[in-house]
C-alpha cells in the first residue's frame, strides 16, 4: 500500500473510494474501500470471495463504503463502476416499481443489489459517484490495491 501511496498524488481527497475485482471474471475476486478526510484514512476494509465476478465485487465493495461512515456523516461514495452508479441512482428505482423486475427478465445480483438500494435510499447525506479507472487519483488506485490484496501475500 505504501508504493500506491508514493506513487499516486491526483484525485479527490476525501470521501469513500471503492473497487472490485475477479481475475480471471468469473473467478476469485476482491473488493476493498478506503474512507478518507483530507488525505489521511479514516478507516478501510477488504474482501475475498473465491467464486465470484467483478460485478458482484463492486457492488460489495459499495456495501463496505456504507458501513464505513457513520451514519448522518455526508460523504462522496467514489467508484469506478459506471455499471454500479446507474444501476443504483438510475435503474433500481424502475425495478422497484417493477416488482424487482427487468423488462428483459431478472435483476442481476439482486441479493447485492436491492439492499444496498435501500441503504442508499436511507442514507440521503451520501452520494455516489463514478470517478474513471486507472487514472492515477490516489485514493481509487488506494481501493484498487485493497481489492486485489487477496492475491497478494500481504497489503
Amino acid at each position: 500500500m505504501a508504493e500506491v501511496l508514493e506513487r499516486y498524488h491526483d484525485g479527490p481527497q476525501d470521501g469513500v473510494f471503492t473497487d472490485g475485482s475477479a481475475i480471471p471474471n468469473p473467478g476469485p475476486g476482491g473488493w476493498g474501500a478506503v474512507y478518507v478526510r483530507d488525505g489521511e484514512v479514516v478507516a478501510q476494509d477488504h474482501g475475498h470471495d473465491p467464486d465470484t465476478t467483478n460485478n458482484r465485487m463492486e457492488l460489495r465493495a459499495l456495501q463496505a463504503a456504507l458501513d464505513l461512515v457513520p451514519e448522518g456523516t455526508p460523504a462522496r461514495i467514489h467508484t469506478d463502476s459506471n455499471l454500479a452508479v446507474r444501476t443504483l441512482t438510475e435503474w433500481a428505482a424502475g425495478w422497484e416499481r417493477r416488482g424487482w423486475k427487468r423488462k428483459t427478465g431478472p435483476v442481476e445480483n439482486l441479493d447485492l443489489v436491492r439492499p444496498l438500494y435501500e441503504r442508499l435510499r436511507a442514507r440521503p447525506e451520501l452520494e455516489l459517484v463514478w470517478i474513471k479507472a486507472h487514472a492515477g487519483n490516489r485514493w481509487n488506485e488506494y481501493a484498487d490495491a485493497l481489492a486485489t490484496a487477496w492475491a497478494r501475500e500481504e497489503l
